[in-house]
């Protein structure tokens, strides 16, 4: 696959299909945009043919992002054009990209947390009457999720719905309009394996129909094999090559992505690094080269559920009664589809929900997860959504970074401050993390989700840690940067850390985990060693076929060989 300095008319056009009346071409002619001396995307030229499936691949800072907001009047680009069935359009405004019926689902969630789903949905179409007729109006709703590839509680509001369950509001909220064209940021993120091939296979089938032209930026490029027609790769914010995908390889699109020297070389490098160079050699160090697991079995038990009860957001019970453990050296990872209890679970094992009955104990001791206990019995924690859960978005790295140890030597004495202290342990930290930033005293809201991963990284593994608990903690991460949090993760592990993983990506689980736990119904209703576990017959506990049975009493170790980063990506 060869790179292009101009636009490619890849026409990747299903066979057999007819003309699409309904959906729209777009094209972009030198599409530029500029963020002060920065330019975040440099003249990029595509085309996706209408009726087709057009996958957009990069790593993170490559331009995805601002290529398709651009595209949609999020903002205004500094130079170029954007066509809309061959005609020039000067889309300065969501609301005009919508007129043209240009849908957009964003990577980060445009819900209103205050209003129910129905509301949401109703929001999402713009102008509404003075009064709403909202008998009409829900049986309206109610059809519109009979045809829907999903469907949520219409009364239930955003700030009950697990992410996943976001994530299917924000894409329910652009079909509910009947876009001609819909562009979607990372769609698949939170969704189960199961719960992906569905709305892809659904909004392949639309577009296939000729309803709609679907553009997707993902990081996985099974998706892209299986669900697109056409490929194009940014890289450092300049278009290097589109493909037909019946006429490429994971390998070649990986290649492009990191500027390799070829097919095999995914990991060679990475978005900023150029070959040759110390920061390209490290990348290839974190990125490329398998970590291998210690080979020893668990040791004791170092967190303990019993009999764990919690009530969700509307009082039912989410979390019914668990018993769990995880030794020293070994990761467990909790399997299941979005708003079976996970959230809830770990949001009570991390303080951030109160515990109806049961008990939880690290090393023996009650953890009431108090910021004394993180401490005292070295429990650490990467949250789901971290900008939200673990940080203070305006404050600076440096002081995210010494968020558990600003009062304790030699960051303070004597209850005041060591001047200069926490800012060298920060800019020692973005270093050894290999976080992008201005600066540790640059605010840790201005950094792309990939680095808030870093730093918090940073922070809760930059000493020793007994327990650590992890919520989907590669959400929307290029797979590089998911090869490097899996590899620290694992490294953790091999140290002696019990990890404790919740994800909804089962590729995820069954690469990085020893043991797997499913959880459905609030319950565990299945236990199995991660090496050799059947993903389909996982997948029917995760979907509540397959019975109720308790998992295991007693838990199992796993010794599964890393797999290479361009297979975990694909």
């Amino acid at each position: 696959m060869s790179a292009l300095p101009s636009i490619a008319p890849v026409g990747g056009v299903p066979a057999g299909a007819a003309a699409a009346p309904h959906a729209l071409a777009l094209e972009t002619f030198g599409l530029t945009k500029r963020f002060g001396s920065f330019t975040a995307l440099d003249a990029v030229s595509f085309k996706a043919q209408p009726g087709t499936v057009h996958a957009l691949l990069g790593e993170n800072g490559a331009g995805k992002s601002t290529l398709v907001k651009c595209i949609v009047g999020y903002y205004r680009p500094d130079a170029g054009a954007v066509m809309v069935d061959g005609r020039e359009q000067d889309i300065h405004a969501p609301t005009v990209a919508r007129a043209l019926g240009i849908g957009m689902v964003y990577q980060h969630f445009t819900v209103v947390p205050g209003m129910t789903v129905a509301e949401n949905l109703l929001i999402a179409k713009g102008a509404l009457p003075a009064v709403i007729d909202w008998k009409r109006a829900r049986a309206e709703l109610a059809a519109f999720m009979d045809t829907a590839p999903f469907r949520l509680d219409l009364d239930a509001t955003p700030a009950q719905l697990a992410a996943g369950e976001k994530q299917k509001l924000e894409i329910l909220k652009q079909l509910y309009l009947k876009p001609r064209l819909l562009i979607l940021d990372e769609p698949t993120s939170v969704l189960t394996p199961q719960e992906a091939d569905e709305v892809l296979g659904a909004l392949r089938d639309r577009a296939h129909a000729g309803d709609c032209t679907v553009v997707m930026i993902t990081h996985k490029f099974r998706e892209v094999t299986a669900f697109a027609d056409d490929v194009t790769v940014l890289r450092r914010g300049r278009l290097v090559a589109s493909a037909v995908v019946a006429q490429t390889q994971p390998s070649e699109l990986a290649a492009q992505m990191v500027g390799a020297a070829g097919p095999g070389a995914a990991a060679a490098g990475a978005a900023g690094s150029l070959p040759g160079t110390a920061d390209e050699a490290a990348r290839r160090e974190a990125a490329g080269a398998d970590l291998p697991r210690a080979d020893t079995p668990p040791g004791a038990v170092r967190l303990a559920l019993r009999g764990l009860v919690v009530q969700g957001d509307r009082g039912e019970v989410a979390v019914d009664g668990v018993d769990l453990e995880v030794r020293a050296g070994e990761i467990v990872g909790i399997a299941g589809v979005s708003g079976n209890g996970q959230r809830e679970l770990m949001e009570a094992l991390a303080g951030q929900r109160r515990r109806e009955a049961g008990s939880v104990t690290v090393g023996g001791q009650r953890f009431d997860a108090t910021r004394s206990q993180y401490r005292a019995l070295k429990v650490r924690g990467l949250p789901e959504e971290p900008l939200r859960n673990a940080c203070v978005a305006a404050m600076s790295v440096a002081d995210n970074i010494g968020l558990r140890s600003f009062d304790v030597a030699p960051h303070a004495r004597a209850g005041l401050r060591t001047p200069g202290s926490l800012a060298r342990r920060a800019r020692e930290l973005i270093a050894q993390y290999r976080v992008k930033t201005q600066g540790e005293g640059a605010p840790i809201g201005s950094l792309s989700g990939g680095n808030v991963q870093r730093a918090v990284l940073a922070r809760e593994l930059s000493e020793e840690a007994d327990v650590l608990l992890v919520s989907n903690p590669v959400f929307g991460l290029d797979f590089t940067a998911v090869a490097e949090v899996h590899q620290r993760l694992i490294a953790a592990r091999n140290r002696g850390t019990a990890v404790l993983m919740v994800s909804e990506d089962l590729d995820e689980l069954l690469h990085v985990a020893d043991r797997l736990v499913v959880m459905s119904g609030g319950r565990l209703v299945h236990e199995c060693p991660a090496a050799g576990a059947d993903r389909h017959d996982i997948g029917r506990f995760m979907g509540g076929h397959a019975g109720h049975a308790p998992a295991a009493a007693a838990p199992t170790s796993a010794s599964t060989a890393a797999t290479p980063v361009d297979q975990v990506a694909a």
